[in-house]
């Protein structure tokens, strides 16, 4: 799957997921600590098993969702 370049995004995140992410203009990782885990639930086409790999994506860079 290819995002655009400045795009760090997990790429077997599945495609609703990465659309959902895109629209919104979430491209990198680093923006998910600014977001709760519930705030990107909210975006059509994020589910659990997404979350989790961005979950699991932003831990191997210790970082984490807002609390």
């Amino acid at each position: 799957m290819s995002h655009e370049q400045s795009s760090d995004l997990p790429d077997h995140l599945a495609k609703p997921a990465i659309r959902a992410l895109t629209q919104a203009g979430y491209l990198r990782l680093e923006q998910f600590t600014q977001l709760r885990e519930e705030d990107v639930l909210r975006l059509h086409g994020m589910g659990p098993k997404a979350i989790e790999t961005i979950r699991t994506a932003l831990a191997a860079k210790g970082l984490t969702f807002r609390k």
